[in-house]
């Protein structure tokens, strides 16, 4: 849910936060009653989104980031390709890699993508804690992206202090990519030469999903008045992939590719830095040709 006003640091928005905080809930609960009950339901709250209107790849990807708004992303079974939610809140002692290879993102083979969100970033020890997540997961198979929510919420699980959320995808038809828009991208030329690099990794656009996870700083601040710079130069190379995202407090993502036979290779064994501020990360991941059974 886009809500802007929680970020224009006036008193009166106080008693408005906790007004949002409430609906959110409400909302997250009509909405799993709505669904099957093996549904995994994981709700964001941010202080912009990025919606490809009414789920049609033929609309036109908005870039909101004044007022409020929202949007929901399910995903069928497919057969072959497996989402899981996770949820690691601060609090919860975890014993090293356990708890990753618990909910499956360590030891598995089949792990492609993995979409992280720290929430409640501004608290103490929050960026320390997603380090902590991030680096074992930082891997050449494995596409990461995502970014800093301001808090989450669904019904099986609430928190108020921080923590990381997310949803891994695995699965050997998977194949992804991703390409991060620095600070010096700031102008047409130099956003459509960024969407060219993610162009090249060839992902299949058939059955393919688009994701843009935005610094709240950018968007048409960032471009000097002028809207929709990255949503646009997305759509113009991938016209057919729907776009989703938010803007939010900070980026995690790189430049990399994963595909069935290709995996994007460094010559060297550092680590990409995969944490960032004030950039863009742009994501396609491609969930295979077979066709979707009934939820």
């Amino acid at each position: 849910i886009a809500d802007a006003e929680t970020f224009s640091g006036h008193e009166e928005c106080h008693e408005h936060k906790k007004a949002r905080k409430r609906n959110s809930k409400e909302t997250a609960v009509a909405i799993e009653k709505l669904l099957p009950k093996r549904c995994q339901v994981l709700g964001l709250l941010t202080p912009g989104i990025v919606v490809t209107p009414m789920g049609s790849s033929s609309n036109q990807p908005q870039e909101i980031e004044d007022g409020e708004a929202g949007f929901a992303l399910l995903f069928p079974k497919i057969d072959g390709v497996k989402i899981q939610t996770f949820h690691f809140p601060k609090e919860v002692k975890n014993r090293g890699t356990e708890i990753l290879v618990f909910v499956g993102l360590k030891n598995n083979p089949d792990l492609r993508v993995v979409l992280l969100f720290g929430y409640n970033s501004w608290k103490s020890g929050a960026t320390r804690f997603l380090h902590q997540i991030v680096n074992p997961l930082n891997e050449k198979s494995i596409i990461l992206a995502g970014g800093q929510v301001e808090s989450f919420t669904s019904l099986i699980s609430e928190n108020d202090a921080c923590g990381v959320v997310g949803l891994a995808f695995s699965g050997p038809q998977i194949q992804s990519a991703t390409v991060l828009l620095d600070q010096d991208v700031a102008d047409e030329r130099t956003a459509e030469a960024a969407m060219q690099r993610l162009k090249a990794a060839n992902i299949p656009e058939c059955n393919t999903i688009g994701f843009m996870f935005a610094c709240v700083g950018r968007g048409y601040r960032h471009y000097k008045t002028k809207r929709n710079m990255e949503a646009d130069a997305f759509r113009k190379f991938f016209p057919n992939v729907p776009l989703f995202g938010f803007f939010g407090h900070g980026e995690i993502g790189c430049d990399r590719i994963v595909t069935g036979n290709f995996v994007l290779r460094e010559c060297n064994d550092v680590k990409d830095d995969l944490l960032h501020g004030y950039t863009t990360v742009m994501t396609l991941i491609h969930l295979g040709s077979t066709k979707a059974n009934q939820v």
